[in-house]
């Protein structure tokens, strides 16, 4: 009896092994005295994000706070992938992490696709990453993965490189850098 077995495989048919296919997206963080929204990743598709994370690149500065991700499709930005409230990064140095690494909230295992959803383990496993199934919204509306913070500094100031990694679920399933 043989074993069957195959890669998944990227546009180029190159194995997608380890992180999945992986894109970037540098910030330099300019909020002044507000709650500042960064678009960071778009959306196409379905996709299975294996890991997102962050590396500060830049220290930030001692008003960083209420930092979390979420999902945009321009009309709900309530679907959060993680909690809203209480990170606080302030004056965190050059080489930190952020990481998604827990659930955001108990969601449904069910999601329709007339608005961006997330769709993540009902318990986290003591992973490194928590995955999470994202949608499009239908009709190909702009639906983008956010970073989110509060600072009441005028301006504020940081970088971070953010990174997603993630496996295509749907043919045209993908994540771009906005």
């Amino acid at each position: 009896m043989k074993a069957s077995t195959s890669f998944w495989r990227d546009s180029n048919r190159v194995p997608i092994t380890g992180h999945g296919l992986v894109v970037t997206k540098d910030v330099t963080f300019t909020g002044s005295a507000e709650t500042a929204v960064i678009p960071l990743f778009s959306i196409t598709g379905v996709v299975e994000v294996l890991k997102i994370w962050g590396i500060c690149t830049t220290d930030f500065g001692v008003n960083h706070t209420d930092a979390h991700l979420r999902v945009n499709d321009q009309t709900a930005t309530d679907v959060v992938l993680s909690k809203a409230t209480t990170l606080d990064l302030s004056a965190i140095s050059a080489g930190a992490a952020i990481v998604k690494n827990g659930l955001a909230a108990a969601v449904l295992s069910y999601r329709s696709a007339d608005a961006a959803t997330a769709l993540e383990p009902a318990v986290a496993d003591e992973k490194s990453f928590t995955p999470v199934i994202l949608t499009q919204k239908t009709g190909g509306i702009e639906t983008d993965i956010e970073y989110v913070y509060t600072t009441t500094d005028e301006p504020t100031s940081g970088a971070m490189t953010f990174f997603v990694g993630y496996l295509p679920l749907s043919v045209d399933g993908k994540i771009d850098a906005l």
